[in-house]
């Protein structure tokens, strides 16, 4: 059974969907929305009660004010909302590209709500050696969609990232692509990602040493097939900069759409064991 909420926060209105019963699971992607996670959500709903939403300015999470930007920490503190439309103190939490650094930044400012993040393969360009030249070609990305439009940068940011070319005829299938079903405008959630999301994102520099003092489990994971990828590259600098070894999931950078259900069997075993505490209040 899927229970669905709508939260008013003092800048917007935030989206989320609660599948399951069990330990409380926080799905988060940036800019992907929630319709994203469901499969992975489905396959986790029978030992956990798994949040999915759109981040803000996304999909049906509305802000009140378009242009604003959406920032690592804004997107944690939303997070850190949500639990508290909830009435509980603390969650584990699984983040993806942008989603991975919204909970790292959740990490560094709200340590004492997560039990275990699991940021799966986070862009923080500031950890390669070459951050200048890549901060760089994310300008050059975000002038091409003012220039030439979404498909042009879709497939700039998707050389860059090391993935194959889109072939022709799909370069218009964008970053947040997956909201269509829920009736959201595609071009302005590319908008949003492009003009106020990526940028900063990107820049985001996580402080390891308040990461590693923090109360919550930090744990980097990144994708069997990942190989290649400059997410591959930055996951193994974080892990290395926290003095652990990443965790190896299916797939690539998408491995959670790719093989739900194998996804779902190693998140697990990362979260294992599991406690009672975790569980949401009875309504």
């Amino acid at each position: 059974m899927t229970s669905t909420h709508t939260l008013r926060t003092p800048d917007g209105v935030i989206h989320y969907e609660i599948r399951g019963e069990g330990p409380l699971l926080v799905l988060t992607g940036a800019p992907m929305g929630g319709e994203a996670f469901v499969p992975l959500a489905e396959a986790l709903s029978d030992t956990h009660a798994v949040v999915t939403h759109d981040p803000r300015g996304i999909g049906r999470s509305v802000l009140d004010d378009p242009d604003q930007d959406s920032t690592p920490e804004a997107r944690a503190d939303d997070l850190v909302a949500i639990l508290n439309d909830l009435g509980t103190d603390e969650a584990d939490f699984l983040g993806s590209s942008g989603g991975a650094v919204t909970i790292l930044a959740l990490a560094e400012r709200h340590a004492d709500r997560a039990r275990t993040i699991v940021a799966h393969e986070p862009p923080l360009l500031g950890l390669l050696p070459e951050a200048e030249e890549q901060f760089a070609v994310t300008e050059e990305i975000i002038a091409t969609y003012h220039r030439d439009g979404a498909g042009a940068a879709w497939r700039r940011f998707m050389i860059n990232a090391g993935f194959p070319a889109p072939e022709e005829g799909t370069e218009e299938i964008g970053p947040s692509a997956d909201e269509e079903e829920d009736g959201a405008d595609d071009g302005e959630n590319d908008r949003r990602f492009y003009v106020h999301e990526l940028r900063g994102t990107v820049h985001h520099r996580v402080d390891p040493a308040r990461i590693a003092a923090g109360s919550a489990r930090v744990v980097l994971a990144l994708g069997a097939a990942s190989d290649g990828l400059i997410t591959d590259r930055t996951a193994r600098a974080l892990a290395e900069l926290l003095h652990t070894d990443p965790v190896v999931f299916p797939g690539d950078h998408g491995g959670f759409m790719e093989d739900p259900d194998g996804f779902a069997g190693v998140l697990r075993e990362v979260l294992a064991p599991v406690t009672e505490a975790g569980r949401l209040p009875a309504p």
